[in-house]
């Protein structure tokens, strides 16, 4: 079963805590999935999906589960990553 997964770009960088409608279903972000992202935008959550409210429900549930930290893409650092100590001595 594969496990898919979602990052912050996927999602269109949403910045509240709420219900949203994708292609894929609707997804539930939670105030703490946004902490991950504020403070490490390239992590990846699965997705999870939850039971249908009602067995007519056509749209699929999902939340976010557990994540994985990724290293950032070229020419995008994390906004808490901490400096190189080495750079001091480079100047």
């Amino acid at each position: 079963m594969p496990v898919n997964k979602v990052t912050w770009q996927q999602v269109g960088h949403v910045t509240e805590p709420g219900r949203y409608m994708f292609r894929f279903g609707w997804l539930t972000i939670a105030a703490e999935d946004l902490a991950v992202w504020g403070q490490f935008p390239d992590a990846v959550f699965a997705l999870v999906k939850t039971a249908a409210a009602t067995p007519t429900d056509e749209a699929e549930e999902f939340h976010l589960g557990a994540f994985e930290l990724r290293e950032p893409s070229p020419g995008h650092e994390s906004r808490n990553a901490a400096p190189d100590p080495a750079e001091r001595f480079r100047r």
